[in-house]
């Protein structure tokens, strides 16, 4: 009955937000996930940072109905007494309902098919091309189609990462093994620990570790204060070589894109090797071993070194274009420190994004993550169906007086740029002497 009913108030949830203590509420009701934590499938740091506050609406954009079955046994017995939920969050939490019953989520498409097609052909073609041809340009070519391989595997794992692709977890789980670390190199792990810390703590300096690029880029002037990470647990610390790297940075940045993957190649082995707990370690590792075997073989096999590094930088340049537009969906975002919120969930991410317009026919280059606002609002919906919702949540956001910014990808480009620019000549005015042996200090400080 409802006399009966336990409560405690939004300060006394708050104060269950550390380490062994962490509660939550969902629709009004509080759970205690401290034992749950370690096994979350979304990773700890999700949990950590969302704790001690109501977490409907982010529990209902990353969990699939059958989820809610499974929160009973977190149940503490107590209900939230003072919660207000905003206008913002009826409307999203009323959409995400509607999309539910038109079975937006569970109509996936064809993606998935043609996406294995074009990956098991472009793969076929780049070892024939090395192995049968002895065209420099043929291998150039491979070379560049190896990247462009690379970037949709990227963007399969990525959907995978997000059970968008198939009807399994099982399934996905394997489609996010063979995509990610098999073909790309880069682990499923290192993608999942990253990822879902960015979407929960969009554009957080602080918490989002997809705008901690210190010392090599500042999208803020705030990280000029030595801003301490908390996904990485360590002071992003702003000293004479990230001043003389982010004084450049707007010069740096293309060129840093192109060999942004080689980052992603030592993340990977730095998380697989750490002491950190991490799901799937032997698995992920062994995926590693995969692309590490069938890469340098592939290489190997072309006639001589200038053509094998002709090949290795081709593939990589492609996947600049991926890097570049990663960034450009949130550098020029609004950005904030501090935690997350659950009560302002979808104001940060419509804050924090920035679309990419596009026609149609191009959306398979983009992934469907030209749509960024779009996916972090319901990051489980198939990309097949981001474009049709777009109009939707155009109106919502034009409805509560919110930002929706879809720029051209030049424009994008443009802006960011303007950006890291600002903060360049920022970092460039600022009274700190810049060292005369950046090589011997960079080493130095930072290892």
């Amino acid at each position: 009955m409802e006399g009966e009913r336990k409560y405690i108030t939004v300060e006394q949830l708050k104060l269950h937000k550390q380490p062994g203590d962490l509660w939550i509420s969902i629709k009004g009701k509080v759970y205690n996930v401290s034992d749950w934590a370690k096994d979350h499938p979304g990773g700890e740091a999700v949990l950590f940072n969302m704790a001690g506050q109501d977490v409907t609406d982010g529990f209902i954009a990353y969990h699939p109905a059958s989820a809610w079955q499974y929160l009973g046994k977190f149940f503490t017995g107590y209900y939230l007494k003072d919660f207000q939920i905003s206008e913002v969050s009826k409307d999203y939490r009323k959409l995400a309902s509607e999309f539910n019953q038109l079975g937006l989520f569970e109509n996936k498409g064809h993606g998935a098919l043609y996406s294995v097609i074009s990956l098991v052909v472009m793969l076929s073609l780049v070892v024939y091309g090395v192995l049968k041809s002895e065209s420099v340009l043929v291998h150039l070519g491979c070379g560049l189609l190896l990247g462009v391989l690379w970037v949709q595997a990227a963007y399969m794992g990525h959907d995978s990462g997000h059970y968008q692709v198939m009807s399994s977890r099982t399934y996905n789980k394997m489609a996010q093994f063979v995509a990610g670390n098999c073909l790309t190199g880069i682990s499923i792990a290192w993608w999942k620990w990253t990822h879902n810390a960015h979407h929960i703590a969009c554009n957080s300096l602080d918490y989002d570790p997809d705008l901690q690029h210190m010392p090599v880029f500042a999208v803020s002037t705030k990280f000029f204060h030595s801003i301490t990470s908390v996904f990485y647990g360590r002071e992003l610390t702003f000293d004479p070589v990230a001043r003389f790297l982010v004084s450049h940075q707007h010069f740096t940045y293309y060129p840093i894109m192109i060999v942004g993957r080689v980052n992603l190649f030592i993340q990977t082995f730095l998380l697989l090797f750490s002491k950190r707990s991490i799901p799937d370690r032997g698995l992920n590792i062994l995926g590693i071993l995969v692309f590490w075997t069938w890469f340098p073989l592939l290489v190997s096999c072309l006639p001589n070194w200038s053509e094998r590094v002709m090949f290795v930088l081709a593939s990589f340049a492609v996947t600049a274009l991926q890097h570049i537009q990663f960034t450009l969906n949130h550098f020029t975002g609004d950005t904030y420190l501090g935690p997350p919120t659950g009560n302002d969930w979808f104001e940060k991410q419509t804050a924090g994004t920035v679309d990419i317009s596009c026609s149609s026919w191009m959306d398979w280059f983009y992934g469907g993550l030209q749509f960024q606002l779009e996916h972090h609002l319901f990051p489980r919906l198939p990309r097949s169906q981001l474009r049709k919702i777009s109009p939707t949540v155009k109106d919502l956001c034009k409805k509560h007086n919110l930002p929706y910014k879809s720029l051209s990808f030049w424009d994008a480009n443009v802006t960011t740029i303007r950006l890291l620019r600002s903060a360049a000549q920022k970092a460039w005015d600022m009274d700190i002497p810049i060292p005369k042996n950046l090589a011997w200090e960079a080493v130095n400080t930072h290892g």
